[in-house]
């Protein structure tokens, strides 16, 4: 539960903000974190030193449900000159550490990320005649804010968000996130580490579905490019009616384009998904992908968790050869690309379910599988072949409703443990899944052979 209030107003747990002509003791009593991500705030909006905010009435770190302490939003007049709409502009408080002392994030020095290391913004359109900056765009960082908290998880820029609803509950075809470096927030020193900015912008499916094939990164240029559907700053107009490859078809050409050269540098997704053993009689539990410690099932070990979790992160290395890790890997820090960390294995299952040692689960070759996908993670196996596998990747699907995984892997990928001789592998109930060449299905008469193009350009073919 949140309320609007300005900036200025005291509350209950919060000094004002301290302006130019703040009073010392307020100053003094302000939190060192919130003091430092105002004052950036204050940097490009001098004008407006007590902006609206949306405020959680009890906060996070007090047993409330809202992870962010504070919204503010501020009125930025844009440059018309340069097809910058003057736009409503949002920026959280609380992913970040605010306070130094432990209560929300633990404090880990000055050199590293602070918290999560970055706060959410949000621009958005001002209509005609709006005099107030309509509240929605908070509780829409509030849902990203607790996602990133419960999961611990960070994002980064050009991460997607499926929403699968219009941003602001209304008929808009806005329904999906994509995520940016704010152009104009820069990144703030404060006395708990460093905090970057990382602005959402409000996308269409079928701008959501190309960021997916292709990369969040190319979309969002593209974006830029077309001032109704974002414009250099990517801001967000609920009432846009058209998709940027409806505006300009040509669009969709540098898509396909750079799916051909570039392939996608999605690299796995949470999903519901399964996989089952036919090779196994179904009363056969031993040792498979079922197999119980009483009546627990088994989880993903924590070392196999973390070498799929490798496998997501390199997956972002799309220049360099992909490498699945060892089986056996050592704990590492970082992700590629200067992605912070997360503080939180994503892959970890919190239930009170069995873990078998990972030293005695063995890798076993399958004669025989079966994958089950929902209809969305079904839908995304164009995406695995197309822009993964063909370019010589991985794709992981993470089951979001047990402990299992499911790795397509191709050719050029090292490390693996499927291999061509024998296509299914399992370690656990991590499935990893190689593509033959040739399909045949003697039943049906029928064969499919996947060849290079070489054998297509030849006149003998």
């Amino acid at each position: 539960m949140a309320e609007l209030r300005p900036s200025g107003a005291p509350g209950p747990t919060a000094p004002p903000a301290p302006g130019p002509t703040a009073p010392p003791a307020f100053a003094s009593l302000f939190p060192p974190g919130l003091h430092a991500i105002y004052g950036e705030c204050r940097r490009l909006y001098p004008d407006q030193p007590n902006p609206l905010q949306v405020t959680a009435i009890v906060k996070y770190w007090l047993g409330g449900p809202d992870p962010l302490d504070y919204v503010s939003m501020y009125r930025n007049v844009g440059s018309p000159s340069a097809n910058i709409p003057e736009h409503w502009h949002y920026i959280s408080f609380g992913l970040s550490d605010l306070y130094g002392d432990n209560r929300v994030h633990e404090f880990t020095g000055t050199d590293g990320p602070s918290g999560f290391g970055f706060e959410l913004t949000f621009r958005l359109k001002r209509e005609t005649g709006e005099s107030a900056p309509p509240t929605w765009p908070a509780e829409l960082m509030q849902g990203l804010a607790r996602y990133v908290f419960q999961s611990e998880n960070t994002f980064c820029s050009g991460d997607h968000v499926s929403w699968h609803s219009p941003l602001d509950n209304s008929e808009s075809r806005i329904q999906h996130m994509l995520l940016t470096e704010d152009p104009q927030m820069q990144p703030v020193q404060t006395p708990f580490g460093v905090v970057t900015f990382l602005q959402i912008v409000g996308v269409c499916t079928e701008e959501l579905h190309s960021a997916q094939q292709w990369n969040g990164q190319g979309i969002l240029e593209l974006l830029r490019t077309v001032p109704i559907a974002g414009g250099p700053w990517l801001i967000t107009d609920m009432r846009r009616g058209e998709t940027i490859f409806e505006i300009d078809p040509h669009l969709q050409e540098r898509v396909d384009k750079g799916i051909e050269t570039d392939g996608s540098n999605l690299s796995g997704v949470s999903a519901k998904c399964a996989w089952d053993d036919l090779s196994r009689p179904p009363e056969d539990d031993e040792d498979s992908r079922s197999i119980c410690i009483g009546t627990q099932p088994r989880r993903l070990s924590g070392k196999d968790t973390e070498q799929i979790r490798e496998t997501l992160r390199r997956g972002l290395e799309i220049n360099s050869k992909p490498v699945l890790p060892p089986i056996n890997p050592q704990r590492q820090n970082g992700l590629a690309h200067d992605r912070a960390p997360s503080r939180k294995d994503s892959l970890e299952s919190d239930s009170s379910t069995a873990i078998i040692p990972h030293e005695l689960i063995r890798t076993r070759q399958l004669e025989s599988v079966h994958l089950k996908f929902n209809q969305e993670s079904g839908a995304l196996i164009p995406l695995c072949l197309r822009g993964r596998l063909l370019h010589g990747r991985h794709f992981t699907y993470k089951s979001i409703t047990g402990d299992m995984a499911i790795t397509f892997v191709s050719t050029g990928v090292e490390g693996a443990f499927a291999t061509e001789e024998h296509p299914y592998a399992a370690h656990g109930p991590w499935l990893q899944f190689k593509l033959p060449k040739e399909y045949s299905w003697p039943e049906k008469k029928l064969k499919v052979s996947i060849l290079p193009d070489v054998v297509f350009d030849s006149p003998l073919h």
